[in-house]
């Protein structure tokens, strides 16, 4: 699990360089209030706005989760502690006054930016 990479995947740098290409700013990795050891994968402090781009093994995709045969039940209560702990955070982020927005790994990156586009700006059309 330690090679597995938790940052800069391959879909969250397509999503990010669509976003940068767009003219929108963003910070990556930033600390989620309250926290401090999870991260939000591309925040926008400033409208509120935490993106997660979360993987179809490690956070129980519907589509493409697959459940290993070796050592079962350690690593069903491995991956249900992740999708709590998804929806945990979620929740609190909410409770902060923050949008969360969550992908899974297969979703088309352009579809993607353009959510987390409309979503930006429709955040600031509220302020």
């Amino acid at each position: 699990m330690s090679v597995q990479a938790r940052r800069d995947t391959g879909p969250e740098m397509a999503v990010r360089r669509l976003l940068y290409a767009s003219g929108h700013r963003y910070r990556l990795q930033r600390r989620v209030p309250g926290f401090p050891r999870r991260t939000i994968d591309i925040a926008f402090p400033g409208p509120k706005v935490a993106v997660f781009l979360d993987g179809c093994f490690w956070h129980g995709c519907p589509e493409h989760a697959t459940h290993p045969k070796a050592n079962a039940a350690w690593w069903r209560n491995k991956l249900d502690g992740n999708i709590a702990r998804d929806r945990e955070t979620t929740e609190h982020l909410v409770e902060q006054g923050w949008t969360v927005l969550r992908f899974w790994e297969h979703e088309d990156p352009v579809a993607v930016a353009d959510r987390v586009a409309t979503t930006l700006s429709v955040t600031a059309r509220r302020r």
